[in-house]
């Protein structure tokens, strides 16, 4: 055996390895972004006030007035969190946060370059979610095969 095919063997069974892997990257990913957004808004529903004047002042949400955005941008970031960890409709809230992400980030006047690193890896992570999906350890694995079973034909 030449040393090229031992290179090659050596190079797909090291894929083969992270390809197993890739459940737990998922579920990681999941967890990581949800756990961020969640706390988010935890934060804004806890002083409702000085999210309403954030919101007045300090983010300008194209499109929306203040009270509007900050009911969207919390319900985003209390509800979709939820579906994302437990890879419930995980494409679809992966593609919510994505959203949600980069209306944070239009809409700030000014972001400091290490905030804008985190908005980048969190979007990152949400593309790599929205593209590959939840993967095997998530509630839309166990559902969708239900959903697309035939329903049985009437007698």
């Amino acid at each position: 055996m030449s040393f090229i095919s031992r290179a090659v063997q050596g190079c797909r069974r090291a894929i083969a390895a992270l390809e197993q892997a890739q459940p737990l990257a998922q579920l990681a990913a999941r967890l990581y972004v949800a756990q961020v957004f969640f706390a988010s808004g935890l934060t804004k529903l806890r002083d409702w006030d000085t999210t309403l004047a954030l919101f007045a002042d300090e983010y300008q949400v194209p499109f929306l007035s203040a009270d509007v955005a900050a009911l969207l941008g919390t319900a985003g970031e209390l509800v979709l969190p939820v579906l994302l960890a437990l890879g419930l409709a995980g494409r679809f809230a992966a593609v919510g946060l994505f959203i949600v992400n980069a209306v944070a980030v239009v809409s700030l006047a000014e972001i400091a370059p290490a905030a804008m690193q985190q908005h980048l890896f969190w979007g990152s992570l949400l593309i790599g979610l929205v593209l590959w999906g939840p993967g095997r350890w998530s509630l839309d694995r166990v559902v969708a095969p239900r959903l697309a079973a035939p329903y049985p034909s009437a007698p």
